[in-house]
């Protein structure tokens, strides 16, 4: 997302819409974007510095760990925040930035029923009544001679 520098007036500037994927290619099948990224951004400029903050919102499709299904997961930036200093006159690309906070955000151990939505088929542990039974295995202890 490119900002025109020329654009913001004085009292800063309000943007909001979407645009195309901030991740790219990450070179990895467990994440891939599904829809553009959302944002709510204001925008200022102050002693030679350009400052946002707002919210930014991407929807990715993620691998869960346990059951190695495919899941949409919406990833939220509610307190996006960036001061950088101004190095040119005319443009700032702020989709470096935008994309550190997305994938800062992402889940490290992602789980299809995160969100409570699905019940995940990889989290069910089966329990027979034998394990149910609890009995001690000492026994081959007991039967252990020890010379002294």
């Amino acid at each position: 997302m490119k900002i025109h520098l020329n654009q913001i007036p004085v009292e800063g500037l309000h943007l909001t819409g979407e645009e195309d994927c901030a991740l790219g290619d990450l070179g990895s099948q467990e994440v891939r974007c599904v829809g553009p990224m959302r944002y709510s951004l204001d925008l200022g400029i102050s002693d030679g510095s350009l400052w946002a903050n707002g919210t930014i919102a991407q929807t990715v499709e993620l691998a869960c760990v346990a059951c190695l299904e495919k899941f949409e997961h919406e990833i939220k930036v509610p307190a996006f925040a960036l001061h950088t200093e101004l190095h040119g006159p005319e443009t700032v690309d702020i989709t470096p930035f935008m994309r550190e906070d997305i994938l800062l955000n992402l889940p490290p151990y992602p789980h299809c029923d995160r969100d409570g939505g699905r019940v995940c088929k990889g989290a069910k542990v089966e329990t027979h009544a034998e394990d149910q039974k609890g009995k001690a295995d000492w026994s081959a202890l007991d039967k252990l001679k020890l010379n002294r």
